[in-house]
């Protein structure tokens, strides 16, 4: 979740790195009390992400600096829109520019995928999830885009649920369906009621053991179209289904149409380009 104190701190290390002993172009060239109207526009459609990480960029450097959003986290938005109103001292609103676009663009290129996405499997019952592969210390802001972009989370960290993967399975000496089923019920009955177990498989002969323990979900990895059919029958609703590997905008319809309940996307976050943004005065 993007929490205020998460939007501080990424904000804050932002400033930091981009202006660690002040901005020395502003300080120099720009009056103390010269005060700009600037609008933060669309140079090519998209979908809106990151308005409030933009609001505490201008507010740590000037309090006095407005923001005014003009569109809402989520909202499809067309070349030449104006997104926000940033007016305020100039010296605050130059020095924060180039922060507050990093972050925008980048968030508004995320939601922008992902709504591609989530249109493209409207048609069936199938949800688009994020994974963990994120850009270190910004995990919250890339999930948070993915939400505005209309997909799903996975879970935010390893500390969320239990996923167990192939090399996790070999290394507890699993290695055929008796000791694979036994392995998984031996960590059923130490972890909580409330907790989430989803277990990898890669091949078709691997679901029954799997489904023996009764997992919360099975994550169908690389599997092809016709097999992710079957995968879903032979699950028949006793666990929350996922495909994941392999997935673009040109393969995802299908993926969905196979029955599948969330389809896991890497490339949501990984493969996102940054918008087009720019900061104009009227």
């Amino acid at each position: 979740m993007l929490t205020p104190r998460i939007i501080e701190s990424v904000v804050r290390t932002a400033l930091a790195e981009d202006a660690p002993w002040g901005d020395l172009t502003v300080e120099l060239a720009i009056p103390e009390g010269l005060c700009i109207d600037t609008r933060l526009v669309a140079r090519e459609p998209g979908v809106f992400a990151g308005g409030p990480l933009v609001v505490e960029t201008f507010r740590q450097l000037d309090t006095r600096i407005e923001v005014t959003a003009l569109a809402a986290e989520g909202e499809a938005f067309s070349a030449g829109q104006s997104l926000a109103r940033i007016a305020g001292p100039a010296r605050g609103v130059l020095t924060g520019e180039r922060v507050a676009l990093n972050l925008c663009q980048r968030l508004s290129g995320i939601a922008a995928l992902t709504a591609r996405y989530v249109a493209a499997v409207s048609h069936t019952g199938a949800r688009i999830a994020d994974t963990r592969k994120t850009t270190p210390g910004l995990r919250a802001l890339e999930k948070h885009a993915v939400r505005a972009g209309g997909g799903t989370n996975h879970r935010f960290g390893l500390s969320d649920a239990i996923m167990v993967k192939d090399n996790h399975l070999a290394a507890l000496g699993a290695m055929d369906d008796e000791s694979t089923t036994a392995a998984l019920r031996e960590l059923r009955s130490r972890a909580g009621h409330t907790v989430s177990i989803v277990v990898e498989v890669d091949r078709l002969e691997q679901i029954p053991p799997v489904l023996a323990a009764a997992p919360t979900g099975i994550l169908l990895d690389n599997f092809s179209i016709e097999d992710l059919r079957e995968g879903v029958r032979m699950i028949d609703g006793r666990a929350v289904v996922e495909a994941s590997g392999g997935v673009s905008l040109e393969t995802v319809a299908q993926i969905a149409e196979t029955g599948v309940d969330i389809i896991s996307v890497g490339r949501l976050t990984h493969g996102a380009q940054a918008l087009d943004l720019g900061l104009d005065t009227p």
